[in-house]
This record gives C-alpha cells, structure tokens and sequence, in this order.
C-alpha cells in the first residue's frame, strides 16, 4: 500500500511545526511560552467539536495515518502480551475481573471492559515501541485505542465510527498536551498518562453518542484523573500509566453517560486541570483548527523499541555498523553529540533489566553497534546482561553540545587503529521526515506477533486492520488476535 505525503497535506493546511519538538527546543527556558488565549469555554468548545464530528468530514490522509495507527497499536500490544509485566498484571487482576467481557490481544483471558483496556494500554505499550506524537512525546494510540475496542467488544461498532473514534481521541489527548507542553513534562509528569485520559474519555463518548453536556462532564472527569510520573521510566510503572489512562477514559465516559456531573470547566478554569498541573497555558492550542488542523498527521512509527530520543543515536550506528562491518572488539570509543533530552531522559550508565535498557542511551548505542538492531530482542533483560554489549557501552560518551537538536545526533566512532569514523543525523528513520512506510510497519507487525500467533493468523489480524474502515463489528479484530485455547 502506498505511503501517503503527510507533509505535503500538513502544509496545504497551513500547520506550523514551531515550538518545543523533537525537532527542535524541548524546554521552556528555551523560548517563551505564548500568552494564553483567553480562558474561556475551552472545555465546551472541544467538547462540542467532538459530540458533531463526522467521519464523512475527516481528509482521506487522516483516515489513512489513522488505519496506520490501529495496525501498529495492534502490534505493538501483540507483541507485548507475553511479557513478564503482563503476566503480573493478569495473575493480579484475575480474581476482582467482572464479568468476561473483552479479550486480550495474544491471550485467552478474557475480562471486564475495564481491566481489559487497562492490560490492552500496558501491553500495547511496555516495549516502548508504540506510536509518538514527537510535538510532545504522547504515545497517542495506548489510551485511546485500548478504551474504544474493550467497548467495542461489548457494544459492537462499526469500524468508520471506531476510526472517526480513534482520531478525535487522538486529537482531544495532543491538542491539550500541546497546551501545556513542555512545561507539564518537564515537572514531572508523563504526559501520555495525564493527557491521554482526555482522549480516551473522548473517543469512548463519542462511541456512546454522549450529548454535548454529557460530553462536558466526561472531559471533566478525565481531568480529575490525571495519571503517571516520569520517574517510573524504566519499570512496569510506566506502562501502567497509559493502561490506566485508558481506563479512567472509559470510566469517565461510562459516568458521564448516566449524567455524573462535573464542572463545565474542568481545563481550563483557574483551579481546573492546566493551571494545576503546569506552569503553561496556550487554549488556542485545543481550540483553534479544530476539524481542519490535525495532530494525527503527525504522528510516527517507532522503528526501535526504546525511548524516542536514543532513535537517531540508534540510526548512526547501525548505518556505521553495516557500512564498515564492524565488529565490538575495532571500537576504541564512541562519541555523542546530543540534546540535553538525551541524557535527562535516557541516563541510565549500567541498566540491570531490559526495561532499563530502554533508557540508556549508553546501552542503546552499544547494542545497535554489537547487533546491527534495536528491536525488543535488545532491550531484553539478556541484552542489557550481555558481556560483549556491556564491555562497549563503557566506551559510549555522549556529551551535551550546543546546537544540537533533540532529533540530531553526531556521531563520532573512533576504532582501535586510529581511523574515526563520523555520521550526524538530522531525522531518524521513522520520524515525519523519514516515515516508516506500510511495508516497514508489516514487517514490524510480523516481528512482533512471531512466537505468540501462528503466522497465518498474524496474517489475518494485519488484513482486519488494513480494512478497518469496511468492518461492520470492530470486535472481529481482537477476536482474531486472541491466543487460541
């Protein structure tokens, strides 16, 4: 299937890429944060946009990217479903299941909505190897998808509505993290947590037909729970925090349903959610646009399972690697030129488990040097263990270097006989500038489900979600993408 020109649609649109992104400043000494729009009917103004859209309104290449979206949430969570972290959250959750309601992807449990969005949303994103709105880091999909399928299960929609669903979810979780980006990530918050209960409310009201009132109240209880801290990066923590927001989401939409009230508003009044949880407020970031501007078209497709700033790292080295045929034992010593992001994100000097691995940016570099890849086989507890990968992480030093953007890396591998070898990059492989195209994202699908899905049946899941839009029940897809008993 043919990779669509995102680019080209952003700018006959007329969206502006500024402000604090991965291709640029990701902090907001950097550069002063817009005044404020003037605070006023902002929750009401998103939640009347979201009750009228229409999936008959949505551009062919937001349809499109959001197809693109599902099949590697679909993936992704296929691919993590075995993992020790699942295996956990299962044997705890088990016993205080409701009734079973709705499937996991790659498994024969079944659960209540509820806890199968929330185990959905972990295992969609512990290998940290979902999709990145770079904007603002938000894995957009995590929250959103794992919400709207859990109740699509139970109330079957259609696939036009769950993608008309999927996108205005998406939209409602990155225009709000647009608004309080990068001040509310760089206190402390996980971003993909707090603002993606916003998208999954949303996207959940929109498949129960909310009323523009109800649709309030829901936006409003998502704002009474934000969720996740960046200091469990590196631990089952963090995929907690998307699960969860994709919980509450539901649990918002469901409440709001039956007319549980809450303020009209909840976003952006003097002590609502973005005057409590940051220093920064622009509203003409949720408001402005809506229906003609999306945020979808900029989401991307992480080609490597780690933390999405080691990717252009990540990038330098296996394209030295493969060049020059290196091996471990020719490096002397590699040098790094990066964004202060890099080393406040991804520090970690001596990982012990592969979830740590995932934020080295010393392991990262050492590993795609030792075995010319990144996927989760190298961010296992066995990769990070490895002797070769643990005596040439050492030799990685990055050094925080002026005028070096967070979507850059230079690159300088200097090897044991003198001869230095140099690679900058200024977009890695799976960013806006660089997608990753159809084909890529079934060959990472395929990596994925090897070992939890027979072949055949990865087939037959990757084929649902390319035809998302022609499904009459949307409940064929997890159906298909469960373990067989």
């Amino acid at each position: 299937m043919s990779r669509i020109d995102r680019r080209a649609l952003i700018g006959a649109a007329g969206l502006a890429l500024a402000g604090p992104t991965l291709g640029g400043s990701a902090h907001a000494a950097d550069a002063p944060a817009p005044k404020p729009a003037e605070a006023k009917d902002v929750t009401r103004t998103l939640a009347r946009w979201i009750v009228n859209a229409r999936f008959e309104d949505l551009p062919e290449a937001v349809r499109r990217e959001a197809t693109r979206t599902f099949l590697n949430w679909v993936g992704v969570a296929i691919g993590g479903s075995h993992h020790e972290t699942l295996d956990v959250a299962v044997s705890a959750l088990a016993p205080f299941s409701g009734p079973p309601q709705a499937g996991l992807f790659g498994r024969t449990e079944r659960f209540d909505i509820m806890n199968a969005a929330f185990l959905n949303g972990v295992s969609s994103h512990i290998f940290d190897y979902d999709d990145t709105h770079l904007k603002t880091v938000i894995h957009p999909a995590g929250p959103v998808a794992s919400a709207i399928l859990a109740y699509a299960e139970m109330h079957p929609v259609s696939g036009r509505d769950l993608l008309d669903a999927l996108v205005l979810g998406i939209e409602t979780e990155c225009r709000i993290g647009n608004a309080v980006y990068p001040n509310h990530y760089d206190v402390g918050w996980h971003i993909t947590g707090t603002a993606g209960v916003f998208g999954a409310a949303a996207a959940a009201g929109k498949l129960m037909g909310l009323t523009e009132q109800q649709m309030v109240f829901a936006l409003g209880l998502a704002a009474s729970q934000p969720v996740g801290l960046r200091e469990s990066f590196g631990s089952m923590n963090k995929s907690f925090n998307p699960g969860r927001a994709a919980a509450n989401g539901l649990f918002a939409a469901i409440l709001a349903a039956k007319g549980f009230t809450s303020s009209d508003g909840m976003i952006e009044a003097k002590r609502g959610w973005a005057n409590t949880v940051s220093t920064k407020q622009d509203y003409r970031e949720i408001t402005e646009g809506l229906g003609t501007r999306y945020e979808s078209l900029l989401n991307t497709y992480k080609p490597f399972a780690c933390g999405i700033v080691m990717h252009p790292a990540i990038d330098a080295a296996i394209q030295l690697r493969d060049e020059e045929h290196l091996k471990p034992e020719q490096i002397a010593r590699v040098d790094l030129k990066v964004h202060p992001l890099v080393l406040e994100l991804t520090g970690k000097t001596a990982p012990q488990a592969g979830l740590e691995g995932k934020f080295s940016i010393y392991h990262a570099g050492a590993v795609a040097l030792v075995e010319g890849a990144a996927g989760e086989k190298q961010f296992s507890d066995r990769a990070v263990r490895d002797p070769v990968v643990v005596a040439l992480r050492d030799k990685v030093v990055p050094v925080v270097t002026p005028g070096i953007a967070a979507a850059q890396v230079d690159m300088t591998v200097t090897l044991a006989d003198g001869r230095t070898l140099h690679r900058r990059i200024e977009h890695a492989i799976g960013s806006v500038e660089r997608p990753m195209s159809d084909a890529a994202l079934e060959r990472k699908f395929t990596d994925l489900a090897d070992g939890v899905l027979p072949a055949a049946q990865a087939r037959r899941v990757m084929s649902l979600c390319w035809s998302l839009d022609t499904l009459k029940d949307v409940g064929d897809v997890i159906r298909a993408g469960v373990a067989q008993a």
